[in-house]
């Protein structure tokens, strides 16, 4: 027969399991952060960079003026710098292998339209030559403007048009501008460089 110790046994402390964490909610919060937010970044900017591509596709595949401000980009390239506080705003631009155009329109006070001519041009290394507008004169020609429908034979209207041409290097640009309503005058610019 087995021998039973009667005997009674010593106080044991209650001891936790080897290992075993504490918070374990806390944990799981740190492991779902480090992984979560970096892929909700990642999916943000998939989506993000796919509609910016599409905007770029619709404007490329545009056959007419799209309504909005051009890119900065585009507006660098082109010597076209659209005030901020223009309104109307509306663009269109070609490609090809020797040549490309950009055609803009917008509304502004005299004041921007002012401050608009003396920027054109104002960004190369040589002095800028100041942008004068002469009256009565259509600097876009009738092949340019029927390009996007500009038209100008309003009897009513009172034009003013400038031809800026640069170095080879930058766009040569045809301004027109129509004054008739004074307090905003409607800018019509088409600008082309070459490669």
């Amino acid at each position: 027969m087995p021998y039973k110790d009667a005997s009674p046994r010593p106080y044991e402390p209650h001891t936790r399991p080897p290992h075993r964490p504490r918070h374990r909610v806390f944990v799981l919060v740190i492991v779902v952060l480090l992984i979560a937010l970096p892929a909700g970044y990642l999916v943000q900017s998939a989506f993000q960079s796919r509609a910016s591509g599409k905007d770029k596709e619709r404007a490329a595949a545009s056959t007419s003026l799209t309504y909005g401000r051009p890119p900065k980009v585009s507006q660098r390239i082109y010597d076209v710098p659209v005030p901020l506080s223009a309104t109307r705003v509306a663009f269109y631009e070609t490609n090809a292998w020797e040549k490309s155009t950009m055609w803009v329109q917008f509304r502004t006070s005299p004041k921007r339209l002012e401050q608009f001519l003396d920027e054109v041009g104002s960004d190369t290394a040589e002095p800028a030559k100041p942008v004068k507008l002469h009256k009565g004169r259509v600097a876009v020609t009738g092949k340019l403007a029927t390009e996007v429908g500009w038209r100008f034979d309003e009897p009513k209207s009172h034009y003013f048009s400038a031809v800026h041409e640069q170095p080879k290097s930058k766009p040569d640009l045809k301004i027109t501008v129509d004054m008739t309503y004074k307090k905003r005058p409607r800018v019509y610019v088409v600008s082309s460089t070459r490669f």
